[in-house]
């Protein structure tokens, strides 16, 4: 599943940043040796053939599913989980001819989301099938099988999916639905015979009724979780090519197809790639990419076996809005849920507690595949990025290990945060560059091999990484898995002699709200550097080491950023850095200024730092350091926003050190643009937007105007973006046009957008209007909570309280597992005192014990943006006030 969560989507397109989203608190974790399971362990399913009738039009669905089933030990009950199904009639049969056993009587926990069959007679061991026939819901929201309306130019059109991560296959199938219940699947479907069907297999055969329905039976799928199963069914488009003997395909609403052609292409390239990489051939005969309308509030994307589904806005590319930042989030998903078909299809966490196992390795590879197909987008920088993803969770004292307890679906879901993606993928890139890429590769490789087709825990990623490589990893695996928390690294005295310096290190923890908290200890890796010299590495144990460095001069600790700490320099050391700071790389630039931040935010070091250090970055930097300068300025405008005439200061010293980069690159493409300089271009524009710069608001406001008597002015790359200043700034005569303009577009991808902006308003009062929108039936059931999400980013106390006021139709819009990290989501951005007392009010009003993660993390954040404003913004205006 990929993470790019809608709101974070969304803002990217408008403009705006987003902070990350944060989950379950801090939980100790140890291997498990016995597989989780909230089951009765009497019983085992080997086999599921479901047939399924959805009607889409009435939103319901009848179905009967034979499932193969092993009984382990004697019982007189069977229970499996289901949720929101009724049944009509449940029989046993055995191999042995005998005659069928009709259940006695049918419970339904709908709690526990389980059903249980009762039996007159007890069950022996041995093997059975279990014919259930049972009705169900087509719901409105991704999880389950759902339905998504759309526009067209053609009229209205329904389309109808299955999300079933983490446990939602339960809503369509009555299953063992836990990841290490692996079985396989065989799916035969009645659906109107001029829809298209798609499922995980091929279509083995196709027979049409004389109602105008078809009943299509799909191939049986190899051993898998009941979560990767997938259909889907709608007036869809397919296109195709193939490699290495596989057919890969995307699959769009009619009239799409055309913005299909880079993912197509991408998915080819990739599963070549992959099946070099893995050393384990892809082993369905297809894998389709499957691109649907609408959007989740929690995922973008999702890795069914041979069926991956992603929601349209992040994977095709329309020719008339798309751009390149577009085409790189394409090629991303795309990267990363085919990454999945191998880490986490193929080979499958044993429990939800490994749930990194699946994701922290494919956005590994997600970054690792761009890098090595499309290295012109010099996206090797992002491992920063990815690092401070994971940092802001981790620093604070809600954080949890990458390894932590799962106990219950809820926090199942919650498991889903940064991380299990971004701190899973930053131990796995450092765990690589200590031991060599080639031999880690080696160890996937074994791992794939020995484990296919079933399912697995960390140690036996690490055994077979230890086996490749003859390194012992675990234990500094353990540490960075099983704990939670980020190292934090200190310089201490530095010396230089005969051309060798040595540098003491000593290991503390970072954390940005309890300082006084006992660190935890670490194995470390650490790479460092002479400036202009040649890298070594240490590791630092039990708290301390020492490095010895060639040649003499500055020190740059973590250089290559493939460590995950923070590094704190003495005074001296950091002085002398920032000297040095036009010669250093782009990526420990990026590296030097994250940690400067970070620590000066936390009061660890002086927030002058980075502001130093922004102020003498040359023009001619990386486009990526100054899209990361401007980023940080638009956190600064943020909070100042209770104090207009001290944000109105911050924001005159912002664009003045923005403008001349703007200048430079200008608004208009030139053809030697690289793709960092077009993605810089269009941070920039809004970034100045957001700090009220006049001339950029003008800027915008003409070329807007414009197109009818020049075209040049409002271009593709910059539609998004113009649009986004337009609405930021918008006026209630403005903002009507764009509503109006959201109501009758028939491109559902363009209709979504039109609707997210009007709710990015920095007017209160039209953002109240987009609230009362988002709970109308206007912008599409999937896309409504989308939408006050979005409001929440510049208002979230409004949205919050506007969610709570109208939470009967609110909790409609967002699918049940999920509801306790969605309002706590829209909450986190806030920075008032209050803020906390509603949410603990909420959390006790609506939520269990076990869903509190959520709401823990969410007032973790708001006291730390309190203490921000009242403990870090006054060091700010010190340094403004001496750089008049």
């Amino acid at each position: 599943m990929h993470r790019h969560l809608i709101s974070a989507a969304v803002l990217a397109l408008v403009g705006f940043s987003c902070a990350p989203v944060f989950a379950n608190s801090a939980v100790t974790s140890t291997p498990q040796t016995q597989t989780t399971t909230q089951l009765p362990r009497t019983v085992s399913p080997t086999h599921y053939a479901l047939s399924l009738t959805p009607n889409a039009a009435a939103a319901t669905f009848s179905a009967n599913i034979k499932i193969s089933i092993n009984v382990l030990k004697p019982t007189s009950s069977i229970t499996l989980n289901a949720s929101d199904l009724a049944f009509q009639q449940v029989l046993l049969s055995s191999a042995h001819g005998k005659a069928a056993l009709k259940a006695s009587k049918i419970s339904v926990n709908a709690e526990e989301e389980t059903a249980t069959f009762h039996f007159a007679h007890p069950i022996a061991k041995g093997s059975y099938t279990l014919d259930i026939a049972y009705t169900g819901v087509i719901g409105t929201q991704a999880n389950g099988l759902f339905s998504v309306d759309y526009d067209t130019a053609a009229g209205h059109k329904r389309a109808i999916y299955t999300q079933f991560e983490n446990s939602d296959a339960r809503r369509l199938i009555p299953s063992w639905d836990e990841p290490a219940y692996k079985a396989t699947f065989a799916l035969e479907v009645t659906v109107p015979s001029t829809q298209m069907a798609v499922s995980n297999m091929p279509i083995t055969s196709k027979t049409d009724l004389p109602d105008g329905r078809s009943v299509i039976n799909f191939g049986m799928t190899p051993k898998m979780s009941t979560y990767l199963l997938f259909f889907g069914l709608g007036d869809f488009e397919r296109a195709t090519d193939s490699i290495d003997g596989t057919e890969v395909g995307v699959i769009t609403q009619k009239g799409s197809l055309s913005q299909a052609a880079f993912p197509l292409a991408a998915s080819k390239a990739i599963l070549h790639e992959y099946n070099d990489y893995f050393g384990v051939r892809f082993p369905l005969p297809k894998l389709d990419n499957v691109a649907a309308p609408g959007s989740s509030q929690f995922f973008s994307a999702m890795e069914n076996w041979g069926a991956i589904f992603t929601f349209e806005h992040g994977m095709l590319l329309d020719p008339s809005i798309s751009t390149q930042g577009d085409k790189e989030v394409s090629f991303i998903i795309v990267a990363h849920e085919m990454a999945h078909q191998w880490f986490g299809d193929l080979v499958t966490m044993r429990w939800w507690d490994d749930l990194w196992l699946n994701e922290g390795f494919a956005s590994w590879m997600e970054n690792r595949m761009t890098e090595r197909l499309h290295p012109e987008w010099n996206t090797k920088l992002g491992v920063v990025d990815v690092h401070e993803s994971a940092m802001g969770l981790d620093s604070l004292s809600t954080t949890h290990p990458i390894v932590q307890r799962i106990d219950t679906v809820e926090q199942a879901s919650q498991a889903f945060d940064e991380i299990t993606y971004s701190k899973g993928e930053s131990v796995i890139h450092m765990l690589e560059g200590y031991v060599g890429s080639d031999a880690w590769r080696d160890g996937v490789r074994i791992y794939m091999k020995a484990h296919a087709y079933s399912n697995t825990t960390s140690d036996d990623f690490w055994h077979s990484i230890e086996k490749a490589t003859n390194k012992p990893i675990s234990e500094i695996a353990h540490d960075f898995t099983l704990q939670p928390g980020i190292p934090m690294i200190k310089m201490g005295e530095v010396s230089c002699a005969n051309g060798t310096t040595s540098v003491n290190l000593t290991q503390a923890e970072f954390s940005r709200d309890h300082l006084d908290k006992k660190s935890l200890t670490w194995h470390v890796p650490v790479t460092a550097q002479v400036l202009g010299a040649a890298p070594a590495q240490t590791l630092v144990a039990d708290g301390k080491g020492t490095i010895q460095l060639a040649g003499c001069g500055p020190v740059l600790i973590n250089a290559g950023q493939t460590g995950y700490f923070r590094t704190l320099y003495t005074p001296t050391q950091f002085a002398a850095l920032a000297a040095n700071f036009a010669t250093i790389t782009p990526i420990d630039q990026l590296g030097l200024m994250s940690d400067a931040w970070s620590l000066g935010l936390a009061g660890l070091q002086p927030m002058s730092d980075f502001l130093d250090l922004a102020n003498v970055t040359p023009l001619t930097a990386d486009p990526q350091i100054w899209n990361r300068i401007a980023n940080t300025y638009s956190s600064i405008h943020q909070a100042y926003q209770a104090d207009p005439l001290r944000q109105q200061q911050f924001d005159k010293f912002a664009i003045a050190r923005l403008t001349p980069v703007m200048a430079k690159i200008s608004w208009n493409a030139h053809a030697d643009d690289t793709s960092a300089i077009i993605n810089l271009r269009q941070q920039l524009i809004s970034t100045l937007s957001q700090l009220n710069d006049p001339a950029t608001i003008n800027e915008a406001n003409r070329r807007y105007a414009a197109p009818a008597s020049d075209p040049t002015a409002f271009p593709v790359e910059l539609r998004k973006v113009i649009m986004s200043v337009i609405a930021l700034h918008a006026d209630a005569a403005t903002w009507e046009k764009l509503h109006a303009a959201a109501q009758t577009e028939k491109s559902a991808m363009m209709k979504d957008q039109l609707f997210y902006l009007i709710a990015t308003s920095k007017d209160p009062a039209l953002a109240t209007r987009a609230l009362e929108i988002a709970i109308s039936d206007e912008p599409g059931a999937t896309n409504s909570a989308g939408m006050i999400s979005v409001v929440a980013h510049l208002h979230p106390d409004l949205a919050f309280d506007f969610a709570i006021a109208h939470l009967a139709q609110v909790e409609k819009l967002v699918d049940a597992s999920s509801r306790s990290r969605y309002l706590p989501r829209v909450a986190s951005g806030s920075a008032e005192p209050a803020m906390v007392d509603k949410l603990n009010a909420y959390a006790n009003a609506h939520l269990t014990p076990s869903a509190l993660g959520s709401t823990k993390t969410a007032i973790a954040s708001i006291n730390y943006h309190i203490k921000v404003r009242s403990q870090r913004l006054p060091a700010i205006d010190a340094w403004l006030a001496a750089h008049k």
